[in-house]
């Protein structure tokens, strides 16, 4: 399973970092770019570099980096990310991470989450579903720790969904898409309903451009953890899966790192473009957090 590990955290970064130059712009299928890109002048991502990756990566390490020392909290982590926003490292953040990281500061520590159904806690699920083999213990901690940002149940339940397809990809179950919508529609219905039309539309063969006018590209869960979705039912080949998802628009980083998460955990380091990897920012620590996370997990009682 190390592989997986290294897998799913590289993936995630890489679908992040491919998804970063195109973020909140519109879908273009017209030329498919392989590779890293730099964001349009005036971009908010527009002073990162190509193969660098936005805040959902940054957050997604935070949290695996406290979890693979022992020491996460949930105070750890609003301590932490509070001081990534204060010393400016935090990039272009979700305007719920933005407002509850202000919260912290001002109010000397204490947590604030804000209610929003945006997807910007669900990178801080991956590792969570990595690391916890109880699927509860998976659900009940991704929803605390998304509190410390997010307190919406939609937010909540778009990062529980997001973890439970990692945690049973990991672990080898061919059925972790449909799990991982089961689960979904315990946390909330309407999200469940909709990750399912969007399986039913990948597995209709409906083109790309007529699934994003159904399903949609936006920063709510309800649009973005759909979508990948169906990316993942409907694109088998990884580096076109990556690609694709890097080319829908709107959420395009976030939606993105969820499918490079998932490709990572099921065929591992190994199969993750050695270009992409060469190319990808802090490749031999985001190797480093996967390989603690994962003895971990193999030796915690």
């Amino acid at each position: 399973m190390l592989d997986q590990f290294k897998g799913c955290l590289l993936g995630a970064a890489i679908g992040d970092a491919l998804g970063m130059a195109r973020e909140s712009t519109p879908p273009d299928f017209q030329r498919l770019h392989e590779g890293y890109r730099r964001a349009w002048r005036g971009h908010p991502n527009a002073g990162l570099k190509p193969g660098q990756f936005t805040d959902d990566t940054q957050m997604m390490l935070l949290v695996a980096r406290l979890l693979a020392d022992g020491t996460y909290s949930e105070k750890a982590y609003a301590a932490a990310l509070a001081r990534m926003y204060m010393n400016e490292e935090l990039r272009f953040p979700d305007g719920a991470v933005d407002a509850a990281c202000r919260h912290f500061l001002l109010s000397g520590g204490k947590p604030g989450g804000v209610s929003s159904n945006t997807a910007g806690c669900t990178g801080i699920a991956v590792p969570f579903g990595l690391l916890y083999g109880d699927p509860i213990d998976v659900t009940e901690r991704v929803v605390q720790a998304c509190s410390v940002t997010h307190t919406h149940p939609a937010a909540h339940a778009g990062a529980v969904t997001v973890a439970m397809l990692v945690h049973h990809a990991v672990r080898g179950r061919p059925d972790a898409l449909a799990l991982a919508g089961k689960h979904a529609t315990l946390e909330d219905v309407a999200l469940g309903n909709k990750i399912r039309d969007a399986v039913r539309l990948a597995d209709e063969g409906i083109s790309l451009e007529s699934a994003l006018s159904v399903i949609g590209n936006d920063v709510t869960v309800y649009q973005t953890v759909p979508l990948a979705f169906f990316l993942i039912t409907r694109i088998k080949d990884v580096t076109a899966l990556l690609t694709t998802a890097a080319h829908v628009g709107g959420n395009t980083d976030t939606i993105a790192l969820i499918c490079g998460a998932y490709a990572g955990a099921v065929y591992g380091r190994s199969a993750l473009p050695p270009d992409l990897l060469d190319g990808l920012e802090g490749r031999g620590e985001i190797e480093s957090v996967a390989a603690r996370l994962y003895e971990r997990c193999t030796t915690k009682p």
